[in-house]
């Protein structure tokens, strides 16, 4: 029964790594490398300047000093990255700065209140991790923090309300996970919390105005259509109702006026979604709201700071650069200008000075690229 479901996951899995072994010839040496301004046509995406590392399913925070920090990740030849490099929106490029202790891809990531970025799990090139590390700004080095009690990879981590990070689910090689554990910045230790009701990977957190975690979807062996709420004054999870569809590889945006959206994904069919549902923490309760214009997964979708949401690229038999806005007053999905770059498994990142900024990703090759909206 593992087995099938399994080989069932395993081709949602692949077919971002079909696209990366069809590996199309386009580097940085040449023309489709350079850095250039966007078409008249186009004027709300700019490119900017390139990584230094092409890479996806890598992991992005921005710093207290408004830098935006990028580490791990798949890149060429199919290999996982320790390299992390870091963004500056003044000058619009990028720096190398040093790199992690573990290569990892598919790893969590949260910046914690001291100003120190969190790098937790993943997959480190065939193995699975438990290994934790620690970003200082201020040194612009990394240095290990204690080791989680499980392996995970596809998971999450939350930073609560305490300051304590919420690290839930995963798949942990052996098994999905439903066990959930705390980091604590002060003794940079871990301790067991409350299990979930349900094993899930690939699954999204969200930390709401309450202070609890709303846990929805993933994989467990199967595609879940479930949901749940971690309170942390009692460490335990309930049952939080069904979304309208078995999802994985879907986004949850924490909405300003206290809902959460969640869009897109990939079903039990590898049929990538177009619908999206509401929640709504005050009554608990879940609404269908307006259909995306493109089903997407392993897509992006970012609160701007209007209040709007901007989902971009993801994967639906092919790599999108389509772009779409969901207006919260209306529950309205409309289409925005295109990515200069077709992308999936990429970072997006709201920046200090309003600016969004998307880098990385896949599309039969890894990308160095980068933009900006």
């Amino acid at each position: 029964m593992r087995e099938k479901a399994a080989r069932k996951n395993i081709q949602v899995k692949s077919q971002i790594c079909q696209e990366f072994a069809q590996y199309d010839k386009c580097s940085t040496n040449n023309a489709c490398g350079c850095f250039h301004m966007t078409d008249v046509g186009n004027i709300e995406w700019i490119n900017t300047g390139k990584m230094n590392y092409a890479r996806y399913m890598h992991k992005a925070s921005i710093l207290s000093n408004g830098q935006v920090l990028i580490m791990g990740g798949i890149g060429d030849r199919a290999i996982a990255l320790k390299s992390a490099e870091l963004y500056d929106s003044s000058t619009g490029l990028w720096t190398v700065t040093r790199n992690m202790t573990n290569a990892r891809f598919g790893h969590a990531v949260s910046l914690l209140i001291n100003g120190k970025v969190l790098v937790t799990g993943g997959n480190g090139n065939g193995y699975y991790l438990n290994t934790a590390e620690l970003y200082d700004s201020s040194t612009k080095t990394w240095t290990m923090t204690g080791n989680m009690s499980y392996t995970r990879f596809g998971h999450t981590a939350s930073v609560l309300t305490n300051g304590k990070v919420l690290v839930t689910g995963g798949d942990g090689h052996s098994q999905y996970l439903n066990t959930a554990e705390l980091y604590d910045p002060l003794t940079e230790t871990w301790a067991n919390t409350g299990n979930m009701n349900y094993p899930r990977y690939l699954h999204t957190a969200t930390v709401l105005p309450n202070g609890k975690v709303l846990v929805t979807g993933g994989w467990m062996g199967d595609y879940l259509n479930n949901s749940e709420l971690y309170d942390p004054l009692t460490e335990t999870w309930t049952i939080a109702g069904v979304i309208n569809n078995s999802l994985s590889y879907h986004t949850a945006s924490m909405l300003k006026n206290g809902k959460v959206l969640i869009s897109g994904g990939v079903d039990p069919k590898s049929i990538a979604l177009n619908s999206s549902v509401l929640y709504d923490p005050s009554t608990g309760s879940w609404t269908a709201t307006g259909n995306m214009n493109n089903g997407r997964w392993a897509h992006t979708a970012s609160v701007l700071p209007n209040g709007e949401v901007l989902a971009i690229g993801g994967y639906n038999g092919t790599t999108l650069n389509s772009a779409e806005l969901y207006n919260p007053s209306t529950g309205t999905w409309t289409v925005t200008n295109i990515m200069n770059n077709p992308r999936s498994s990429h970072t997006a990142f709201v920046l200090t000075n309003g600016k969004m900024l998307i880098a990385g990703g896949i599309d039969n090759m890894p990308l160095n690229s980068a933009e900006l909206y």
